[in-house]
Formats: C-alpha cells, structure tokens, sequence
C-alpha cells in the first residue's frame, strides 16, 4: 500500500501564545512547536498497516521551513519519504486553500489510501481532509480509530456519539481522517533518528504545483479566551459522582 499522510505543525499545547502585532495570529517568537496530535495518530495507523501489509509512507505537509523539523521526526519514527509545500504563512489560509495545496501535490502519487488528522490543534477547522476527499474525487470516512485492510478494500471503525462505535466498509482509493486516541504513539528511536537525515524530503512550492488557491474564509481578528469561575455541583452517589468528574476532566477539561 502507497499511504500518505498529512502532518501539520503547531503551537505546542502547553505552550503560552501572545497575539501579535497584526491581531491576526500568535507571536512565534521564542514558541516551541509539535506534530498536531490527531496527525500523530493519523501517522501512526499508517505505519501499522505498513508493517502488517507493505508498502510505502509518505509524509505530506504545508508549512514554512521550519516544518521541517516536524516533518524529520515523522521520517524518524518510521516514514518513508517526504513532500513539503512551502507556504510562509500557512495559517492564513482557510481549510480550502491548504487542501488545494495538499490535494495537488497527493495526486501526483496517485496513493492507495490518504490520512490526515481529524483537526489541527491551533484552528480546528476540522474540514481540511474532508475538502481533499472532494478534490481527489475519493470515498472518505472521518472520526476514526483504526483501519484493517481487506481483499475489496478497508474497514474502518468510527467514533460516534456517547460511546458507540461504527464499522463501515470503504473501496481503495480513500481519504479518512484519524481521531487521536485509538492506538498508542511510537516514539522515534535513535536509529530512527539518524536514518531520517538520509531520506528524501522533496520540497514544492505553489509555483511547481500549478494550484493558485482560493479561500472561502479569511482570519480577521484572533482573541484570547477570557477567564472565568463557575462552580458545577455533580449529582449522585460517590461512584456515579466520581466517573462523571473522570468524564469532565478527560472531554471538557481535557487534563487526563
């Protein structure tokens, strides 16, 4: 199987954002940056089926040049090779305009299978996977947690809602996007590490693409979320109190 997968860098979660000057995005002066996490899970299913069934994986991002170190710990870890297309300020770019760009450039290697992560971290358009599926005029399946290959294709299994589960059935070509979570994450070895300093990373820039993008949205204006108190009283006995507590803390919190 030829899998690509689509990696962003991001603010790391931690970290603490000022908005710049502009009003329209984050200083990144002195600000540390991480593979987005659903991107990390996205990664991490496809070196799973690489072992299981062969093949190759390639790591697909849009960034600046300093994507690229993002890109060398996913070629660490297990990828294959790597496509960068150069785009200095990608974050201005709404879901559309990023997926033309990825979308172009996955064509050319005309894939089996095409991940992306369910959202980035920074913008949560959580759309920008769904987009190149259209673009590449291929089935697509989103909120999943893991991808067996069969003889006619793939099964997937998707999370839905208060913990039900789904399994449906996708011919290859397909476009899914990994919800973070449904396996555990590799980390890269120091093999792994000098290896990737010998692999190809090919970089493209719109230019060779021949893809002028075009954006349905435009970012005016970013702000901090503003602080508040609120106190929730938690019904029922210990036992019933204390997973509801769990609940909060893992999905609203999200702290554990």
């Amino acid at each position: 199987m030829k899998i690509i997968v689509c990696i962003k860098q991001v603010p790391e979660r931690d970290a603490q954002v000022r908005i710049d000057g502009s009003g329209k995005w984050i200083e990144e002066t002195d600000l540390q940056f991480a593979m987005n996490e659903s991107d990390a899970y996205a990664l991490e299913e496809a070196l799973q089926l690489k072992e299981k069934h062969g093949g190759e994986v390639i790591v697909l991002s849009a960034g600046p040049e300093r994507a690229g170190t993002t890109i060398r710990e996913a070629l660490a870890k297990g990828a294959d090779r790597a496509i960068q297309v150069e785009s200095n300020d990608p974050n201005q770019l709404d879901a559309l305009g990023v997926a033309q760009l990825l979308a172009t450039a996955a064509k050319q290697e005309n894939p089996d299978l095409v991940l992306t992560g369910l959202q980035s971290d920074d913008l949560g358009y959580g759309q920008t996977g769904v987009i190149m599926a259209e673009l590449m005029g291929l089935p697509h399946a989103s909120l999943i947690l893991n991808v067996e290959k069969t003889d006619s294709g793939i099964t997937v299994k998707r999370e839905l809602e208060e913990g039900w589960f789904q399994d449906i059935q996708l011919p290859l070509p397909a476009v899914l996007m990994i919800q973070s979570g449904g396996t555990k994450l590799r980390y890269a070895t120091l093999m792994g590490i000098k290896k990737a300093k010998t692999k190809e990373l090919r970089k493209l820039g719109a230019a060779e693409l021949r893809q002028p993008t075009t954006q349905a949205a435009t970012l005016e204006k970013i702000t901090l979320p503003q602080k508040q108190k609120s106190t929730q009283i938690i019904p029922g006995n210990a036992k019933e109190a204390a997973a509801t507590l769990v609940e909060k803390l893992k999905f609203e919190v999200r702290v554990l």
